[in-house]
């Protein structure tokens, strides 16, 4: 994660009043960001930005409620819903977290990480809803009667199955990164072509001090015996909570995926929630999200991604291992294309750190928290589309001097003529060879590389 947020015209809503405050909110997570790699300024200092924080958001909520009574919004329960889980659960357990550490590096960077994107995703999304600018994702959410009994029945199975004693940090789990995770998905279907999604985050700590205690792991490192463990103990555990509704009946497990965490946000931001839970076990954090069942056709990009054999899971962690391993640029694939994002993850993740964005807004918001070495931009994207993403980019003056090469089909006089004055690095055609495309990204780094000496 980057060490601050950046504010930027697309977090704006059109209310001034509401427009001020979440500007405040990114400057006073900015404060806490700079607070934390300063180990002179102490736990104190952290805690009272904290207190400052809360008090501060908890205000500003205040407000908003107050302006949508006053508009009669009629998403107004599930946003102040939203509200009430933040305040009211997540940011208590958060805090307790860093009381219990002593304020330690690993729980302050849970709390900032949380506060950030939580903040990120609820103005992008929530806040733009409001006022008609954006559709809400939570509007499937289960009524919490019933959400209720799904959080006890996984409360109760990760204590009988794992002796977890489990806290519910957030009922409204939007995929905030908490740590380094392994994420699972489960794909099930039904006869009328119905198609559900169910996906488990466990934070690694969560995992080697649970199944890998039982297996006698002692290396501190996931392997491909702990990982292959997990896979079947996760199914299980869903199988467990499934069978406890009959509304789950008529589903039969179809596919089961090992997912990058870039790959569970993608999934997670295209669907809407019924339940997205968050816990924290006491040995790390633990999610549990299923998704609004939906007609769809079979994903043959995503069965590839399928983790079956030792050796595939081997495959995966020596995956992580290497994009953990700062050495290698960090590239951005800005394309609403699953096709094009797979193709190009698999062109250049042995030699970069590849991530993956669908639109202007995910494209934005991965740059502010995790800034790329090089982004490949599409042109043709709907609703914002190439030159808007980069008319964004080169308006903020620490986005500014990120490089951009235009990755696209398009290539008439208009389309180059208006965005040259916002400087792209180039063209790439997505009609050239592969090879070729590597080639020219190898070639760049390599000359920037000489001119930095």
């Amino acid at each position: 994660m980057g060490n601050h947020l950046i504010w930027e015209d697309r977090f704006k809503i059109g209310i001034e009043v509401i427009d001020k405050e979440h500007k405040k909110l990114f400057h006073i997570i900015n404060k806490l960001f700079a607070f934390s790699e300063q180990e002179a300024k102490g736990p104190w200092v952290c805690q009272e930005g904290i207190k400052y924080f809360k008090e501060h958001a908890l205000e500003h909520f205040a407000e908003e409620e107050a302006y949508m009574k006053s508009v009669s919004y009629e998403g107004f329960a599930t946003h102040k819903r939203l509200h009430e889980d933040f305040s009211m659960r997540t940011l208590p357990a958060l805090e307790k977290e860093l009381e219990q550490s002593g304020y330690a590096k690993d729980a302050i960077h849970h709390f900032l990480g949380a506060c950030a994107g939580w903040l990120i995703g609820h103005t992008l999304t929530e806040d733009r809803a409001m006022v008609g600018k954006q559709t809400s994702k939570w509007v499937n959410l289960m009524p919490e009667e019933e959400q209720f009994v799904v959080t006890q029945t996984i409360t109760r199975l990760l204590q009988q199955m794992f002796q977890l004693e489990t806290k519910v940090v957030s009922e409204c789990y939007g995929g905030e990164k908490f740590g380094n995770g392994v994420y699972y998905r489960f794909i099930y279907s039904e006869k009328g072509g119905k198609q559900r999604e169910i996906m488990l985050v466990f934070e690694e700590k969560v995992l080697m001090g649970t199944v890998g205690k039982l297996l006698g792991e002692s290396s501190g490192k996931l392997t491909p015996v702990l990982l292959n463990a997990v896979k079947y103990t996760a199914r299980q555990f869903v199988e467990s909570v499934r069978k406890r509704f009959p509304s789950e009946a008529g589903y039969r497990m179809e596919s089961e995926h090992l997912l990058t965490y870039e790959q569970f946000q993608n999934a997670l931001e295209k669907q809407l929630p019924q339940y997205s839970l968050l816990f924290d076990t006491g040995e790390g954090y633990f999610a549990y999200c299923a998704m609004t069942p939906r007609v769809l056709g079979k994903r043959k990009s995503d069965q590839r991604q399928e983790v079956h054999s030792l050796t595939e899971i081997e495959k995966y962690l020596l995956k992580n291992e290497q994009e953990n391993y700062n050495c290698k640029k960090k590239l951005l694939i800005v394309d609403d294309s699953d096709t094009v994002q797979l193709a190009m993850k698999g062109l250049l993740q042995e030699d970069y750190q590849v991530s993956v964005a669908n639109s202007g807004t995910a494209a934005i918001c991965s740059m502010t928290l995790d800034r790329p070495d090089l982004v490949l931009l599409d042109y043709d994207m709907p609703v914002c589309d190439g030159a808007q993403v980069l008319e964004m980019i080169r308006s903020e003056m620490v986005l500014a001097d990120i490089p951009v090469f235009f990755l696209t089909a398009k290539v008439d006089k208009a389309s180059v003529r208006k965005v040259i004055p916002l400087k792209p690095e180039g063209y790439l055609l997505k009609s050239a060879k592969p090879a070729e495309i590597k080639k020219n990204i190898d070639r760049y780094f390599e000359k920037k590389a000489i001119k930095n000496g």
